[in-house]
């Protein structure tokens, strides 16, 4: 394990088509750090930049994409970046090798897993609504869902999701989809609500007097909740 204390800091910049036998070379740096024992190690990837050929490479060109830099960094104790640098320089043929001098302020290690805390499952009969709409559906000049929603927070019901459709069709047949060549305006929305019987019939009641054309489906289920214990003291 890294120690605080006194370190070196090594950067390595390669081309990311850069080849090492078979595969990568930032990929055989990567296993070549992690073989000899370094703490650690990082490759990321630049979104432009040029080298001493002076051609600028950015994401615009698909083929000059392919050249952009992989920057690897890894900090260790001096004695060990020290011992492994001339065997990085024999695979590092092409790039550029920096080390710095640095200093390990905290260095943090893999704790041992906390053991599971105590729980509790309580299971209980709850109802489920489900409310079938349009997305076109309006209520006082903004989206219906959202009105219902709202409506259902200021009714202190549990919770609700909205799930967008991409295709569907209602009472009337009409069929509603999402393609890349028409955009639907009026997709089917459905908004799904679990909460007590009690919760659940009064949240109906309340919506039934918001929608026009809609649909609202309740179907008994069984709610689990699990309770974790934040402490074991008692």
């Amino acid at each position: 394990m890294l120690s605080p204390g006194p370190a070196k800091k090594v950067t390595l910049y390669i081309n990311e088509d850069a080849r090492y036998r078979h595969g990568s070379l930032y990929e055989a740096v990567l296993e070549f750090l992690k073989h000899r024992g370094i703490a650690g190690a990082t490759a990321s990837r630049a979104i432009a930049g040029y080298g001493s050929g002076g051609v600028l490479h950015t994401q615009r060109s698909e083929y000059l994409a392919e050249h952009l830099p992989i920057r690897i960094e890894f900090v260790d104790r001096a004695d060990k970046v020290d011992a492994l640098l001339p065997a990085l320089n024999e695979i590092v043929t092409d790039g550029l090798i920096e080390v710095q001098d640095t200093v390990v302020i905290r260095s943090a290690s893999a704790a041992a897993p906390e053991p599971p805390k105590p729980h509790e499952v309580r299971r209980t009969p709850a109802k489920m609504m489900r409310v079938f709409l349009g997305e076109a559906d309006q209520e006082g000049g903004e989206p219906l869902y959202d009105a219902i929603v709202k409506r259902l927070r200021a009714m202190e019901v549990a919770g609700a999701t909205v799930y967008r459709g991409i295709l569907g069709y209602g009472a009337k047949g009409h069929t509603h989809r999402r393609s890349f060549f028409h955009l639907s305006r009026d997709l089917p929305i459905v908004i799904s609500v679990i909460d007590s019987p009690e919760k659940i019939t009064a949240a109906a009641d309340a919506i039934a007097g918001m929608l026009g054309d809609g649909l609202i489906v309740i179907s008994d289920v069984e709610m689990t909740r699990i309770v974790r214990s934040v402490s074991d003291a008692g």
